[in-house]
C-alpha cells in the first residue's frame, strides 16, 4: 500500500497485519508504518507515519478491537513500547 489515505486505511493496515500472522501473533506498530511507507520515500519514511498509526491503535483500541502488551504483559493503554494483538486468540 502506497497511499496511507484515512486513518481508517491506517486501521485495516493494523488488522490486515495481523491476520497474516497466527492468532497469538503480535506486530509491532513500527511493521505497520513501514508496510504503508511509499517505495519512493527514503528508508526513514516510515518514522514519519508513526503518529497516524498511534493514532489508529488508539481508536481500535478504545473499539476492542486489539490489545496491547509489552514483554508479555497487557497494557490498557498506549504507553512506551507495545506489541499489537487480536483482541481475542486462541490463548484466551
Amino acid at each position: 500500500m502506497t497511499n496511507i489515505g484515512t486513518q481508517d486505511d491506517v486501521s485495516r493496515a493494523v488488522l490486515d497485519a495481523l491476520a497474516q500472522r497466527s492468532a497469538s501473533a503480535t506486530v509491532c506498530p513500527s511493521e505497520v508504518a513501514k508496510s504503508l511507507a511509499s517505495t519512493g520515500s527514503t528508508p526513514e519514511g516510515w518514522r514519519n507515519l508513526m503518529p497516524i498509526v498511534h493514532s489508529a491503535v488508539d481508536e481500535l483500541l478504545g473499539r476492542e478491537a486489539i490489545k496491547l502488551s509489552w514483554k508479555g504483559k497487557p497494557m490498557p493503554a498506549r504507553s512506551g513500547p507495545y506489541r499489537i494483538s487480536r483482541a481475542t486468540s486462541d490463548r484466551d
